[in-house]
């Protein structure tokens, strides 16, 4: 069996990384603008009006929610930008003729992806931090569920790259499906809230386990069990690991 070829995969990874080295001002200053933004509207506005969710601060029960948004959006854009522009520009046919297996290449791409999302992550509780008090009771747990989540949708973002034909396909998921499900998935409340018929609806919604299992590792406390939501994140990232072995098999929309 062909061993993994790390110089490949580092030298891929490192190229994807330099790209956000060159805009860093804008991959750290938007979301820090940003989550400065919804703590003065969500906090300031609706913390005023709910003081506590399920025994914890508005404030800080915002902050995994705030983290998830950014998790999803950013893991989704960077993978589906970091495949499609080698498309758009003629060299994906490089990267298919080298010495790089398929794994490799989904390895490099969907790691630098998942490690900005990170990052920025990281970014955006250090920033939470400043507002509001936030403590983390099962520190593994949500390490573990912040790199699962980055990954699986890193995933997700790398098959939307080779799916677009163009710039307006490369944003109308994640604009009109993902940030959607996003605000509708619990972020900035708990589905615990709602009315019973629409608390069985929003069970249908796949990010109401992503968000649920990583706010119980902040909070000991989620929607659904930690269980479901870890299984349910295994679950989708096997799924996208399926599909792009049978992409990568048939050439679909890589090869002419």
């Amino acid at each position: 069996m062909k061993g993994l070829n790390p110089g490949g995969v580092w030298a891929i990874y490192r190229a994807e990384m330099q790209r956000t080295v060159r805009t860093i001002f804008q991959s750290v200053a938007a979301p820090v603008l940003t989550t400065a933004l919804y703590f003065v509207v969500f906090g300031g506005a609706i913390g005023s009006r709910i003081r506590e969710v399920d025994g914890v601060a508005y404030g800080s029960f915002i902050v995994p929610g705030l983290m998830m948004l950014s998790i999803l959006t950013q893991s989704i854009s960077n993978a589906s930008i970091g495949i499609y522009f080698p498309k758009f520009t003629g060299t994906i046919f490089e990267i298919l003729s080298a010495p790089l297996s398929s794994t490799e290449a989904v390895i490099a791409y969907v790691g630098a992806a998942a490690t900005k999302s990170m990052i920025i992550a990281l970014i955006i509780l250090a920033t939470a931090t400043l507002f509001v008090q936030v403590r983390i009771d099962h520190p593994l747990w949500m390490t573990a569920f912040l790199v699962l989540v980055s990954v699986a949708f890193s995933l997700f973002g790398f098959i939307i790259g080779i799916w677009a034909k163009n710039f307006e396909q490369l944003a109308m998921i994640p604009t009109l499906v993902v940030t959607p499900l996003t605000f509708l998935g619990g972020s900035f409340y708990s589905i615990k809230m709602l009315p019973p018929f629409w608390q069985t609806v929003s069970l249908f919604n796949p990010v109401v386990y992503l968000i649920s299992g990583f706010r119980w590792s902040f909070y000991g406390q989620g929607d659904v069990s930690v269980v479901t939501s870890l299984g349910f994140t295994l679950t989708f990232i096997v799924v996208c690991f399926a599909a792009l072995a049978w992409i990568f098999r048939v050439g679909w929309r890589l090869r002419p």
